[in-house]
């Protein structure tokens, strides 16, 4: 599991984001739930927050999921109807023929090189843009 916990001091007012994969990925949606000062949560194929949670999401939201997760891929309908009915700021993706923990380079039967790359250069875009305000 990774975690990266980014903060940044800019106008006396902390800033905090997150990046949570592997067996993590719930985390972020955790995190995203009960941490009102979280400005952004990412989370690779993780299972989803529960929707009756939602409502205390303030953060912005990116979801990266495997297109053959079957069993995390199930939660997302309710998950995506609970985050557009409570007006939170999410990008969801989905990258087809890809398998769970796709963006592992230490798993050469799941890894996928350029899932990984688009999903790392979306997250680093939204890191940039909610770290520079």
């Amino acid at each position: 599991m990774a975690l990266i916990i980014l903060e940044n001091i800019k106008m006396e007012m902390a800033r905090r984001d997150v990046l949570v994969s592997a067996g993590g990925g719930a985390m972020a949606n955790r995190l995203a739930v009960n941490d009102p000062q979280l400005q952004a949560a990412v989370a690779y194929y993780g299972s989803q927050a529960k929707t009756e949670d939602v409502p205390k999401i303030k953060s912005k939201v990116m979801l990266h999921y495997a297109g053959l997760d079957e069993r995390i891929n199930a939660g997302i309908p309710a998950y995506e109807e609970a985050l557009k009915a409570n007006n939170i700021d999410f990008k969801l993706y989905v990258y087809e023929d890809v398998n769970h923990a796709f963006n592992n380079d230490t798993s050469p039967t799941r890894y996928n090189e350029a899932a990984a790359k688009l999903a790392w250069g979306r997250t680093i875009d939204l890191f940039k843009a909610e770290l520079s305000k």
